[in-house]
């Protein structure tokens, strides 16, 4: 990745390991304007970690990489420390680099804030995840406002796209490749925002049968949003949901995940069982 004006990427990585049963933070290394917390524990064991940015937002040239090991029987939530505000560029861009490997039997939680694009700025985000088998878990959650809507910025934005590949045993399981260049796009059009201003797209790894129908019921149960749930081929779920707020749709993910991790637990303990 090429560098920024400033001369150096900002970079951060992270890798976890076990101790007494419980998950620790092994190795970290960040560079300006990042810090990370201390982590957060949880009740199953595992962590929530969350960067502290000293930064008003994404700027114009900025250059940014996070790399995130999720050692064998480990579980980390990444979180964000606030919205992503990715403010007016002149010409210019700026560009995130997502890169995560998921052991067997560990789980990934990538929760960032939702993503602003204000007007006339162009952001390019690669998220790359590789999961080690079908033991291996992941809970993607992706938020893009159409803007400072309280501002009449309204997609004023230049461009926005995000791109994900997902690998299980090196095979590529899911591929989302979302571009919007306002200017160009009917984004309030059919098949593109309909008239909402927010998107989030969830990515769930190997879920059990019956999850689908979980949240679908969750879906249909919100009068303020639109959504939907896609079965993959090896049965993962990706889903897709409209709204007019971001905290709305932030509270419709959270059941969502809950959903997920009471099915992981009854995974786990179904195994120790066996």
């Amino acid at each position: 990745m090429a560098e920024n004006k400033f001369g150096k990427l900002s970079r951060l990585s992270l890798k976890t390991g076990l101790r007494d049963g419980k998950t620790i933070i092994e190795d970290i290394a960040f560079t300006a304007p990042y810090k990370v917390m201390n982590p957060f524990p949880k009740k199953n064991g595992g962590i929530s970690v969350m960067p502290l940015c000293a930064s008003a937002g994404i700027m114009e040239g900025d250059r940014q990489e996070f790399d995130f090991l999720v050692a064998e029987g480990t579980e980390l939530e990444f979180l964000s420390q606030s919205f992503d505000k990715v403010h007016k560029m002149k010409e210019g861009e700026a560009v995130r680099h997502v890169k995560a490997c998921v052991e067997k039997n560990a789980v990934f939680y990538y929760y960032p804030q939702p993503v602003i694009p204000y007007a006339q700025s162009a952001f390019d985000s690669t998220m790359e995840f590789a999961l080690e088998n079908e033991h291996s878990g992941l809970f993607l959650l992706e938020i893009i406002s159409c803007g400072r809507k309280a501002s009449d910025e309204r997609f004023q934005y230049r461009r926005f796209s995000s791109r994900v590949n997902i690998r299980r045993g090196g095979k590529l399981i899911y591929r989302d490749n979302t571009r919007y260049e306002p200017e160009r796009m009917g984004m309030e059009g059919i098949g593109m925002y309909e008239g909402y201003t927010h998107m989030a797209n969830i990515f769930l790894s190997a879920p059990a049968k019956d999850m689908q129908e979980k949240i679908w019921e969750i879906l249909e149960m919100e009068k303020e949003c639109d959504g939907g749930v896609t079965e993959l081929v090896h049965g993962d779920l990706a889903v897709r949901i409209l709204g007019q707020r971001a905290q709305k749709l932030q509270e419709v993910a959270e059941k969502i995940k809950a959903v997920f991790e009471n099915n992981r637990e009854e995974t786990r303990l179904e195994n120790q069982s066996e």
